[in-house]
């Protein structure tokens, strides 16, 4: 089987994300349930939500402050999970909640196994 990083992205506010603590507590059953379904298949690895602060380090300089694509649209979280095939995390992606709001994507990346010798 092969590992995928789903990489959750979203819009942000200039200093925090967009979503309200009404909206996080209203999509938390609709994302319990959606984990729940890759976990109930043995399929999930980790996921978390990432907290907005972030430092950037670049060129032997920090900046403080996540990295924000255009639109301010930044990653807000992740989900690590195992499949046979592509196929099946798109379909899974699909119906992933954050895709509720404007400008979120999920991006599926999938991980390269470090050699064990």
């Amino acid at each position: 089987m092969t590992e995928y990083l789903l990489l959750f992205r979203n819009a942000s506010a200039e200093n925090g994300y967009l979503t309200t603590s009404q909206d996080m507590a209203e999509d938390m059953p609709k994302w319990q349930s959606w984990i729940g379904n890759i976990a109930m298949q043995g399929k999930l690895m980790h996921t978390a939500p990432i907290r907005y602060d972030a430092s950037i380090v670049k060129n032997n300089e920090v900046t403080v402050g996540p990295h924000k694509e255009i639109d301010s649209v930044l990653v807000s979280g992740f989900l690590i999970c195992k499949s046979d095939n592509l196929e099946e995390v798109e379909e899974w992606s699909k119906t992933c909640p954050i895709l509720k709001y404007p400008n979120s994507s999920v991006e599926i990346r999938p991980l390269i196994p470090f050699p064990t010798n």
